[in-house]
């Protein structure tokens, strides 16, 4: 009778037929994901910190030509299950240049009327309501001295902060033809 043996483990082998030790590669994989999660949140913080600096920038000169009035909001889904939260408004050119590009700071308060997110974004103009809403860059139908004009402001998200009311639209740079 042989002597009986104690059932082993199986083992990993490679293909060269030695046993694969899985740890260097599970903590190489762990400090990846480490890096890259530090990497996305200072990144958010850094543009969070970008987005309320521009807070002080000066406006323009020709900015105070430009009378925005009539801001609404709304949201709808999208097709990924999203919320999309839309700010439309009008804008008049009372100055006498032609206008082919409007940058805005849209900032949106908490109950404690702190900053709960502020976003730059150019702003859009509606070309058409039928059968759906359609914008366009300025550039791509500049506003004449004397016209004015609806426009439209999309954001994907909004801080949950936000105390919903109307947000504060201030305009920072103006492109003129």
């Amino acid at each position: 009778m042989e002597p009986e043996t104690a059932p082993t483990e199986p083992t990993h082998r490679s293909l060269n037929g030695r046993e694969r030790n899985w740890a260097p590669l599970a903590i190489a994989v762990a400090v990846g994901l480490a890096i890259l999660v530090v990497g996305l949140l200072l990144s958010g913080r850094a543009r969070h910190s970008q987005d309320s600096g521009a807070l002080s920038a000066t406006p323009e000169p020709y900015a105070a030509n430009l009378v925005i009035t009539n801001l609404a909001m709304s949201e709808s889904s999208n097709l990924a299950g999203g919320k999309v939260t839309y700010l439309d408004g009008h804008i008049a050119n009372q100055g006498d240049r032609t206008v082919n590009e409007v940058v805005v700071q849209v900032t949106f308060r908490d109950y404690a009327n702190k900053v709960a997110q502020s976003q730059k974004l150019p702003l859009t103009l509606i070309r058409m309501r039928e059968p759906y809403i359609d914008t366009v860059m300025v550039s791509a139908a500049p506003l004449k001295p004397g016209t004015q004009q609806d426009f439209r402001l999309n954001f994907d998200a909004v801080s949950p902060d936000w105390a919903g009311a109307l947000p504060e639209v201030r305009i920072l740079h103006v492109g003129l033809k």
